[in-house]
């Protein structure tokens, strides 16, 4: 890696500009052109600097205002069915399975959802209740969002997700 690496790296984790051209955008801040950055980018995904390459949607801009956890309390713990269940709706984006606190949170499972409206993500939650066969559940919405940055692990090639 050489210094502009290091200044390329930096101005991909601000996230590639909306326009028809990102990498020739990101060059002209670089004082490269596009196509270096683009052999750059290659280079450094080849040696395992960069390790993936995704996209990341500002949801709020797109009108997803209702994110919720779910945490369900089936009747099943522990049979490994619910969370599998589960994690098959198309709506549920992330699944999780826990160790319920005897006496003071017995939930067991937890989904996160994403929609335009409350009505919206309880009706979806509704539904997969009545398919599972668990009615024990509670929704906790989101009321604000203090920051969203990339998983950076630290250590691993420099870092990123």
């Amino acid at each position: 890696m050489d210094a502009t690496d290091t200044l390329l790296l930096a101005a991909l984790e601000e996230g590639l500009p909306f326009v028809a051209e990102p990498f020739a955008a990101v060059g002209k801040r670089l004082g490269i052109p596009q196509g270096e950055v683009i052999a750059r980018v290659r280079r450094l995904k080849e040696a395992g600097i960069i390790r993936k390459f995704r996209a990341r949607i500002d949801q709020r801009k797109v009108g997803i205002v209702a994110n919720a956890l779910v945490a369900w309390k089936p009747g099943d713990y522990g049979n490994g069915e619910t969370g599998a269940r589960l994690a098959a709706f198309p709506s549920v984006t992330h699944c999780y399975e826990r160790e319920p606190i005897p006496g003071r949170w017995e939930y067991t499972h937890y989904t996160v959802h994403h929609g335009y409206s409350r009505d919206a993500v309880e009706r979806e939650v509704e539904t997969i209740a009545r398919a599972i066969g668990c009615p024990d559940y509670t929704i906790l919405f989101s009321t604000r969002e203090f920051k969203r940055v990339p998983n950076v692990r630290m250590g691993e090639n420099g870092g990123g997700s």
